[in-house]
C-alpha cells in the first residue's frame, strides 16, 4: 500500500506542478515577432559582428524593433536588404558602401625596423616588444593578425604591409578590432583618394624612419581648393564629404604617401551642339578651366583642366564628356 500511495502522491504532484507550469507559460508568454525569424532565414549567418549586434539573431531582433536599418548586414548587402525591406515592409535603399583601409604605405623596403623580432607571429604579440620591430611607432607590423581574423579572404600581407582587398571587403570590423596599432580605419568604398600613413611624428622623425610617411607640409592642403583635406596630429586627413577627388593633392605630394589613381582623370571637352552657355559649368569650375559668357557657347582649357569631372556632374544638358 505504501508503494501505491506514493506513486498516487508523485502522480497528483506532478498533475498540479505540469498545471501551474502550463498556466506560467501562458500568462508569461513572450510574443516572438514571426518576421524575426524569417529576417534570421534571409541573414547571411556569419554571426561576425559587423552590424554591431551580437550575432545575426541580434541583428534581427534590432530590425523588427526599429533599433536598425533593414540594410544593416554589411555582409549580406544589397540583395539581402532587399529581402528584408519585405518583409518589413519597407524601402531597401542601401547606404554607401564602406570599407577598412590600412593607412599605412611603410613595407619592408620603404620602412626602416630599430631591431630583428624572432617572436610569435602575431602584430599584437610583437607590439608588446618596444611598439613592435619597427623603426615608426605608428606602422603596419605586417604579421598578419588581420588576416587571420578576416573571414572573408579580404586581407592579405605583402612585403610586410596588410593589404585589404576592397571587393571582398563587408567592413564587419574584425580587422579593425584586434589591430594594435589602429591604423585600420574606415572610408567610402566609392572613395580612391586616402593618406595611407598613420605617423604622429614631426615631419623629420618620419622621414627617418619612412621614405613614403606624411611629413606635415601643407602642400596637399594648399592644392585641394575644395577644402577636403584637413590636418590632425600632423597628419592629413581626407574630408570624404568635400573631396572631388581632383588628385591635386596626390600630384603635390612629395613623398606619394596619397593615394590615388591620375590616369583616371581624364580632361573633358564641351559638345558646342548641346550647350547652351548657361554658365553652370564655369561656375563649378575651381581650376578656370572653361571660358565663355552667358548664353554663348563654352569650351574647356585643356591645360588648365584636371579632370575631376564636376562640371560634367552639374551640365543640365549633359554636353560635357570626356576626351
Amino acid at each position: 500500500m505504501s508503494i501505491l500511495n506514493s506513486v498516487l502522491v508523485l502522480g497528483a504532484l506532478g498533475l498540479i506542478f505540469g498545471a501551474i507550469l502550463a498556466y506560467a507559460s501562458k500568462k508569461f508568454a513572450v510574443d516572438v515577432d514571426e518576421r524575426v525569424e524569417s529576417i534570421i532565414e534571409v541573414l547571411p549567418g556569419a554571426n561576425c559582428g559587423g552590424c554591431g549586434f551580437p550575432g545575426c539573431g541580434g541583428l534581427a531582433n534590432a530590425i523588427v524593433e526599429g533599433k536598425a536599418a533593414v540594410n544593416a548586414c554589411p555582409v549580406g548587402g544589397e540583395i539581402c536588404a532587399t529581402k528584408i525591406g519585405d518583409i518589413m515592409g519597407v524601402s531597401s535603399e542601401s547606404e554607401e558602401k564602406q570599407v577598412a583601409k590600412v593607412l599605412c604605405k611603410g613595407d619592408c623596403k620603404s620602412a626602416k625596423d630599430k631591431y630583428k623580432y624572432e617572436g610569435i607571429q602575431d602584430c599584437r604579440s610583437a607590439s608588446m616588444l618596444n611598439s613592435g620591430p619597427k623603426d615608426c611607432r605608428f606602422g603596419c607590423l605586417g604579421f598578419g593578425t588581420c588576416k587571420e581574423y578576416c573571414k572573408f579572404d579580404a586581407i592579405s600581407v605583402i612585403d610586410g604591409l596588410a593589404i585589404i582587398d576592397e571587393e571582398k571587403c563587408v567592413m564587419c570590423g574584425k580587422c579593425i578590432e584586434v589591430c594594435p596599432k589602429s591604423i585600420i580605419h574606415i572610408k567610402p568604398a566609392n572613395k580612391e583618394v586616402v593618406v595611407e600613413c598613420s605617423s604622429e611624428d614631426f615631419g623629420k622623425a618620419v622621414r627617418e624612419k619612412c621614405s613614403v610617411g606624411c611629413i606635415g607640409c601643407g602642400l596637399c592642403k594648399k592644392a585641394c581648393l575644395f577644402g577636403a583635406i584637413e590636418f590632425e596630429n600632423k597628419i592629413a586627413k581626407i574630408n570624404y564629404v568635400k573631396c572631388v577627388e581632383c588628385m591635386e593633392c596626390v600630384r603635390k605630394c612629395p613623398t606619394k604617401v596619397i593615394k590615388g589613381d591620375i590616369s583616371k582623370n581624364k580632361k573633358v571637352t564641351i559638345d558646342q551642339d548641346i550647350c547652351i552657355g548657361c554658365t553652370i559649368c564655369k561656375k563649378q569650375c575651381k581650376f578656370n578651366a572653361i571660358q565663355g559668357e552667358l548664353k554663348q557657347k563654352h569650351i574647356v582649357d585643356e591645360s588648365k583642366c584636371v579632370g575631376c569631372h564636376l562640371c560634367m556632374q552639374k551640365c543640365p544638358k549633359k554636353a560635357i564628356k570626356t576626351i
